[in-house]
């Protein structure tokens, strides 16, 4: 039995958004840290990673030199995109079932990148296991929230923090 685990790992202003309403992250890079802030050692533990089509599109936008979950097997959850490419597999339905055959698979942690609305359906259906969340010192008022508003909650307990300069990592449990 694998002990693969589906861990949300993302920052957030202090207010509670992951990117302002134009989809920036500017606030976020603005701020002072200490290294890459732990993403190396929390990359190094996963080698499965998911996002929505929104996300994927995002990173594509930023004109990276190459895909930058390379080497990863990497799922875009999307309502009309379908197949796959050499860096992903696109998935529009059987979400949950997806889930519980990768975690019976052999391997390291899935990776939930983001964005909003998976995260709220990943929560909904009770499929993420730890959460770790990257406080940034910066109130951006607005923007993409991290926990959409939704019928869902989630029971966690608190696993650690650390501190990277100016940014406080939260380390949580879900508790089942």
């Amino acid at each position: 039995m694998s002990n693969r685990k589906v861990i949300i790992y993302i920052a957030a202003s202090l207010d509670g958004y992951i990117a302002t309403k134009e989809e920036s992250l500017d606030w976020l890079f603005q701020v002072e840290g200490e290294g890459d802030n732990g993403y190396s050692a929390f990359y190094e533990t996963v080698d499965a990673v998911l996002m929505g089509k929104k996300t994927y599109d995002w990173i594509l936008n930023q004109e990276l030199p190459e895909f930058p979950y390379k080497g990863k097997e990497t799922y875009v959850f999307s309502r009309t995109a379908a197949g796959s490419t050499e860096d992903v597999t696109f998935i529009s339905d059987g979400i949950t079932s997806l889930i519980a055959d990768l975690k019976k698979q052999s391997g390291k942690n899935i990776w939930l990148v983001g964005g909003g609305e998976l995260i709220a359906l990943f929560i909904k259906e009770q499929l993420v296991d730890e959460l770790i969340v990257t406080i940034a010192p910066a109130v951006i008022g607005n923007g993409i929230p991290l926990f959409k508003e939704g019928e869902y909650k989630l029971d966690l307990s608190l696993k650690g923090t650390k501190t990277f300069n100016q940014f406080v990592e939260l380390y949580y449990e879900v508790k089942k």
